[in-house]
């Protein structure tokens, strides 16, 4: 079993989601606990220009919101939860970059 932790920031990005989205997400978070490295794709990708920074896709891709993270150790550390690239390009670009920078201050401390 893995473990799958939410930044503070992360985890109130989540509580804010429409509940059958959020549902999704917690759902999606098992399947990662469970099969940590080895879920593929669809339930998880690459994101693009983003050094080994992942997302995790609800409802194998057919949810409008990704939870962005990170493998530490044996620990996935979970940034972000912002929308998907394909219907909100801006807004994923601006949670890639809140992504990056609150794992940087996390590796800082």
């Amino acid at each position: 079993m893995w473990l799958v932790v939410y930044l503070p920031e992360a985890e109130q990005e989540r509580a804010v989601l429409p509940k059958v989205e959020r549902a999704a997400l917690i759902n999606a978070d098992a399947k990662l606990g469970a099969y940590g490295p080895q879920l593929g794709y669809p339930h998880t990708s690459a994101v693009r220009d983003a050094d080994r920074l992942r997302e995790l896709r609800p409802r194998a891709g057919r949810s409008a919101w990704r939870a962005l993270y990170r493998q530490v150790g044996d620990v996935f550390v979970v940034a972000v939860v912002g929308p998907e690239a394909q219907s909100d390009p801006r807004g994923f670009e601006r949670a890639v970059r809140r992504a990056v920078r609150r794992l940087a201050d996390l590796e800082e401390d």
